[in-house]
């Protein structure tokens, strides 16, 4: 300790005394930044040292001098400035958790002395305590040698002070004693600090769920009183007997910033009991039993012992594209004809061509005809031409009348930009080719027209649907969010307020033009590009299944909010649904009648409590009262386990109303922030956001598949002597295989194909009756009631939008991914 005494008291007399005041720690951090410019060392041969030992120097005395800054803060006990240090700086370069010559760390200090406000940030942060410490005796031992070094520093000053009268070194020795009270203050309160506390009381809210076949989550919240002395760390317990004797097993976590312990590695279907206990610096409190007191490792699957769906199918594309690699030499994905990104350099032949050449390749009014637009947008800026319109190339001057089939094998595109010029250069494309093939080879070249155009392969995401106008223009706009504002060929940045309002449009208000049409909708259009890219927090979750159907498409209800995903309320946090919960489920949905029934007595209590309220919830989020929901279901074939842990239960209407035909009436449609979206959109979308390697493996080979397909079509029809028809039998044959291959991996990730045929079953109804579950008499008739209810307050989803959706035109029928 006297060493530790003589360090400190060398590095006090190489520098200004300590801060005795709370703005002083403030004051140091002012000066940091200017200390942290200076040079390396003042030593002449620190100018020789090699570059990375003058690195590590100049490292090593920032961590030194950051390190400085904190203690002092947290011993002023200056919040704001313990704040901005954080804010500024890593914990790594603050040296958090290196004791002090005084063998104390920041959190010590703000532990001592009862700075609670302090101490919690400190341990969001990461923080810990001194590890000398290694009993309660060590660190009563250790704070009282402290105080009484101090004060034997104090004594010693004051006696030099006395004898020196005013001499010069009277003040030097004056700030010393200052300082050293100060400090002997603080010693004292934290030694009084440390002898008044004791252990904390036990945790609160101590909850048990199921989170796996072989795992437990116990969750918890802070002791009502810590007894003077923050909380540092808690441990949970485990035992196959209720009176812990013996215990399986413990955990102890520091990570304050989630009050939660997850135990694996357990077995499934034994009862584990479980209790929780708080740390402070006075040691370990009592325990908190859990609620429950104890769980059972499992998932819903045990009930009847299914493979998960999503089992092997990325594996499976992943084999399917070697052996499409192998039976196509050329093939290379992401590797071929790469072109530099914008921003990079380019040779100066292909830099002169762009400028003197390509710039009136954009489109700039619109003719009949198929276009291609890219939106490139960052915060409120947008990318235009030189023009000031927005990119857009032609694809056809005489498109077919419909393009469904056609757009929704290019919406694969957006999984493989890079492999645009491959795609075109393997393509054998004459005129006796089938409309469909050339009408491929044009989406090629418009796409790589445009790759060109901007310098830059990836063209983001495609909207959802084209833009029509009645003029008969369609554009397909693709859009993708930026980085940063950085240059792109024959392109400059606009606002896209500016850009809406200095446009001239060519056409009525009464008949827009397409390109018009994109312009209004801009934000909307940005808007849906942003949601669809969100996901939701993990946790369970219950869906409505929704959808309406015309001759050539089906789609589907979701919110505008969130496009991804269907309409949906939280019922809990906990994505796990376990094998008791569900085998309830089954049970409850097989039996003939709820008369007498003693729910409490025959469920899980917190699912079942859970389900009423999110059934409540989502029906008043669709507008739907309780009277009118008779019918309505659960889907009992599955939990739709989507992927980043979120887990879906589904609400299906009557088997009638699940699909509205075209000119039915559907009363159980909403009208204001909700989006009608093809299936086929909705799925791409879905599995971007929940499952995004399965669906780029997915689209890459689909599509290159599907043209593989219509060229072995050709190649047929062309094929003349025997071995001609031969060869191209036996490669038009190859391509079926894959065609096939892939169409059952694809059908075993469709979820919503397989819960809308069970939602249509008329005979016998299939799932469980809502009103098994809720009281649907219970509710009074009421008025529409909005998305802010305290309903949806406790079981949050993304709110309605404000925007009517007034140009939904129409509304689909069930039809495949096409191959």
């Amino acid at each position: 300790m006297t060493q530790q005494m003589q360090s400190l008291q060398l590095s006090q007399s190489k520098k200004n005394n300590p801060p005795s005041s709370p703005n002083a720690a403030k004051r140091l951090y002012r000066n940091l930044s200017e200390k942290l410019k200076g040079s390396h060392s003042s030593f002449d041969e620190a100018y020789f040292r090699a570059r990375s030992d003058r690195l590590s120097l100049r490292k090593s005395s920032m961590n030194f001098q950051c390190c400085e800054a904190m203690l002092e803060a947290v011993e002023q006990q200056d919040l704001d400035a313990v704040q901005i240090l954080l804010y500024q700086y890593t914990p790594e370069e603050l040296d958090l958790n290196t004791p002090n010559s005084e063998g104390l760390t920041a959190l010590d200090i703000a532990i001592l002395t009862n700075n609670v406000p302090i101490a919690k940030i400190l341990l969001k942060a990461g923080a810990k305590e001194s590890p000398h410490f290694v009993s309660m005796e060590s660190r009563s031992l250790h704070l009282s040698n402290l105080v009484q070094e101090a004060q034997q520093r104090v004594s010693d000053l004051s006696a030099e002070v006395m004898n020196e009268g005013l001499s010069t070194d009277s003040s030097e020795k004056e700030k010393q004693l200052k300082s050293w009270e100060w400090r002997h203050r603080l010693y004292k309160r934290m030694k009084s600090g440390y002898e008044h506390s004791r252990a904390p009381e036990a945790p609160t809210n101590v909850c048990l769920m199921v989170t796996s076949s072989t795992s437990l989550t116990v969750t918890f919240q802070e002791p009502h009183s810590m007894n003077s002395a923050v909380v540092t760390k808690y441990k949970a317990e485990w035992s196959y007997s209720e009176d812990f004797s013996p215990l399986a097993g413990e955990i102890i976590t520091d990570n304050l910033q989630s009050m939660r312990c997850t135990i694996t590695g357990l077995t499934m279907g034994r009862i584990y009991y479980v209790r929780v206990y708080a740390y402070n610096m006075k040691g370990w409190g009592q325990p908190q039993t859990s609620t429950p007191p104890c769980a059972s490792p499992s998932n819903w699957k045990d009930y009847d012992g299914r493979e998960p769906r999503h089992r092997g199918q990325v594996e499976a594309l992943e084999r399917l594209l070697q052996q499409v690699r192998a039976s196509r030499p050329s093939y290379s994905c992401r590797d071929s004809f790469k072109l530099q990104n914008a921003g990079r350099k380019q040779s100066v032949s292909r830099s002169l061509k762009h400028l003197f050449h390509s710039s009136n390749k954009f489109v700039k009014t619109l003719k009949r005809g198929l276009y291609l637009a890219v939106i490139f947008y960052y915060k409120d800026n947008m990318l235009v031409t030189n023009e000031d319109q927005i990119p857009i190339v032609e694809i056809d001057d005489s498109h077919a009348s419909s393009i469904m089939q056609d757009f929704l094998w290019f919406t694969k595109l957006s999984c493989m930009w890079d492999d645009i010029r491959w795609l075109r250069q393997n393509m054998s494309v004459s005129v006796s080719s089938s409309t469909a093939l050339q009408a491929r080879q044009k989406m090629l070249s418009a796409t790589a027209q445009l790759q060109n155009l901007l310098g830059t392969h990836n063209l983001g995401r495609v909207y959802y649907e084209p833009i029509k106008d009645r003029h008969g223009n369609i554009i397909i706009v693709t859009i993708r969010e930026v980085e940063t504002l950085y240059s792109f060929f024959n392109g400059k940045w606009m606002q896209i307020s500016k850009l809406q309002s200095q446009r001239k449009s060519l056409s009525t208000p009464e008949e827009p033009v397409a390109l018009d049409i994109l312009l209004i909708t801009i934000q909307d259009t940005l808007s849906y590009h942003r949601r669809s890219q969100q996901r939701l927090a993990p946790g369970l979750y219950l869906g409505y299944l929704k959808l309406c159907s015309s001759v050539d498409q089906i789609k589907v209800l979701v919110l505008q909010k969130l496009p991804n995903i269907l309409c949906h309320v939280k019922i809990r946090d906990n994505s796990n649904v376990s094998r008791e919960e569900w085998e309830w489920i089954q049970s409850l949905s097989g039996s003939e009648s709820m008369e007498n029934m003693d729910h409490s007595a025959e469920c899980p209590t917190q699912l079942f409590v859970e389900l009423q309220m999110a059934v409540k919830a989502l029906l008043k989020q669709i507008s739907l009262p309780l009277r009118q929901a008779k019918l309505f279901r659960l889907y009992t074939q599955e939990v739709l386990e989507l992927g980043h842990n979120v887990s879906f239960l589904l609400l299906l209407p009557a088997s009638d109303d699940v699909c509205t035909a075209p000119g039915q009436n559907n009363p159980y449609t909403p009208h204001s922030g909700f989006l009608n979206l093809p299936l086929q959109m909705f799925e791409l979308v879905h599995f971007c956001s929940y499952k995004e390697k399965f669906i780029s493996l997915y689209c890459r080979l689909s599509a290159v598949i599907e043209l593989d397909f219509l060229s072995t079509q050709q190649s047929l029809r062309e094929a003349i002597s025997d071995s001609e028809v031969a060869a191209a039998k036996q490669r038009h044959q190859q391509v079926l295989d894959y065609t096939q291959q892939i169409d059952e991996i694809w059908r075993e990730m469709r979820w919503i194909n397989e819960a809308l045929q069970y939602a249509r079953y008329r005979q016998p109804p299939a799932g469980l009756p809502v009103a098994k579950i809720v009281d649907l008499s219970e509710e009074p008739i009421q008025k529409k009631i909005s998305s802010t209810s305290s309903h949806l307050d406790c079981l949050p989803s993304p709110p309605p939008s404000p925007e009517m959706e007034t140009h939904r035109r129409k509304v689909l029928s069930v039809k495949d991914y096409p191959r």
